[in-house]
């Protein structure tokens, strides 16, 4: 019977005679040269890039459950007309529902309660909810045509954020820290902050499956921060263990990882190892980066009065601030309770007074320090609202169901074209009828403002050049580019 090393030799040769001499060269290269070897690109390590970038970091603040357009955004005055109608056939065109409308006997319109308003020189129509995002619309970009094709939460927010319904792919984040890397050793590249909702009456699950790398190495996964206790588990030293045991501890635990790689050559004991120091680093890095004593009152009221409250949404976007000062390429932001299927009015006012004037703070507060040009600011959800009421409606209030044949999104800063007004949809905002984006649309828009080309910005996974844009034909928005 074979021993375990005369076993692991005769897999190494069949390897050697599959896969080229070059094997155990590039391993041995790689464990020298780290993550330039590998093709990574870390700190000090030139980025991957195809054509020039406009944006070095991002802040995605995703509005899990899906925004209603038309009480935010989609203006739509001619639906006043319609209140309690039935939503025409020929609108809806067959389009499948999902199991908590479809045995409704009819679709009632519900027409927006909301007054809406031009802003800025663009003339943007904004709902009275968000008169502090009026005053920068200028410099944002709106995309009222954005679509998918899923349904259902999981899915849609997966598709969202990794360019698939499936889940297990990796996130727009990690395909940042991959191309990019990192501009501070000491923080992490890609960084996931999770704002708690003033009103907590529908909230979804938020899985961190949304933020993991997938395929690509786990280094590129993103790093979740807490907003109450210690901001990421365990980053402190036991009572009782010393800075030093901590670094001899991690000493011995890398020479540890280093025979194991030594052994079986598997790249994630590197990326162990990687991990251990950044931990250690961030030991330092973490405390001053969360210590918001130093802000300025003037900083505070201008993300406003919740900004001093560790986890709303407004110290959430300022702490967004704070790492891309400090060099974190992508901070994604999620903040919940969007899933508006009864109740709407009565729950919107919380969600906007969450969002607006913090939207509104960090847009002018990366103005003010020079940073919105080289900072990608995107909101929006997963998908949009029906026009039609799910269950009872009143003009005075109503719910929505999922709706993915159209929503919402806008971009700012990062080489954006602030003003800008693309798309449109019907009087019904249920169908596109001029300049629609899809998701892979969106996607692609996005890596080319950081500087891919996503037809060649891929990873070789399975036998195949996986993309973040997939496989069917897609395109960059050239429209929303300043």
């Amino acid at each position: 019977m074979l021993n375990f090393d005369d076993l692991r030799t005769q897999m190494s040769r069949r390897l050697f005679c599959q896969q080229g001499g070059h094997l155990l060269g590039g391993a041995a290269l790689a464990t020298l040269m780290g993550q330039a070897a590998r093709g990574e690109a870390g700190a000090g390590q030139a980025p991957r890039t195809h054509i020039p970038a406009r944006a070095k970091h991002v802040i995605y603040l995703h509005m899990v459950g899906g925004p209603s357009q038309m009480d935010l955004y989609d203006y739509k005055p001619v639906m006043q007309e319609w209140f309690d109608k039935d939503l025409p056939d020929s609108v809806r065109m067959g389009q499948r529902l999902t199991t908590m409308t479809s045995g409704q006997t009819r679709f009632p319109i519900a027409p927006s309660k909301y007054k809406f308003a031009q802003q800025g020189e663009c003339g943007m129509w904004v709902t009275e909810m968000l008169p502090w995002t009026s005053k920068v619309v200028d410099d944002m970009a709106f995309i009222r045509s954005m679509h998918t094709e899923a349904i259902n939460h999981e899915p849609a927010i997966s598709y969202m954020q990794t360019g698939n319904q499936i889940t297990g792919r990796p996130c727009l984040g990690s395909w940042t820290s991959y191309g990019l890397g990192s501009l501070n050793e000491d923080l992490p590249t890609f960084v996931v902050l999770v704002a708690k909702p003033r009103n907590q009456e529908q909230v979804q699950a938020i899985s961190a499956r949304l933020w993991s790398s997938g395929y690509l190495s786990g280094e590129h996964a993103g790093v979740s921060f807490r907003s109450a206790g210690d901001p990421i588990l365990y980053i402190n030293n036991p009572a009782g263990v010393s800075s030093d045991v901590r670094r001899r501890t991690l000493d011995g635990l890398k020479s540890l990882n280093e025979l194991e790689y030594q052994r079986l050559g598997d790249p994630e004991t590197l990326t162990r190892i990687q991990q251990y120091e950044l931990a250690y680093r961030m030991q330092s890095s973490v405390p001053e980066l969360t210590d918001m004593s130093q802000e300025t009152e003037t900083t505070f009221n201008l993300y406003g009065e919740d900004a001093k409250k560790p986890g709303t949404f407004a110290n959430t976007a300022l702490l967004a601030r704070r790492m891309v000062e400090r060099g974190v390429r992508f901070v994604q932001v999620y903040h919940n309770n969007w899933d508006h299927h009864g109740n709407l009015v009565g729950r919107m006012k919380d969600q906007t007074a969450d969002v607006d004037q913090a939207c509104y703070g960090l847009i002018t507060d990366l103005k003010q320090r020079g940073m919105l040009d080289d900072t990608l600011i995107i909101w929006g959800g997963e998908f949009g609202r029906t026009i039609y009421s799910q269950g009872g409606v009143s003009r005075e209030n109503y719910g929505r169901d999922h709706h993915p044949r159209c929503f919402t999104m806008w971009m700012a800063g990062g080489g954006v074209k602030g003003g800008t007004i693309y798309g449109e949809t019907d009087d019904f905002s249920y169908n596109i009828v001029k300049d629609p984006v899809h998701i892979h649309d969106f996607h692609a828009t996005v890596l080319h403002l950081l500087g891919f080309d996503h037809e060649r910005f891929t990873y070789r996974y399975q036998g195949l050049d996986q993309k973040l844009t997939g496989v069917e034909p897609c395109r960059v928005v050239q429209e929303l580019i300043a």
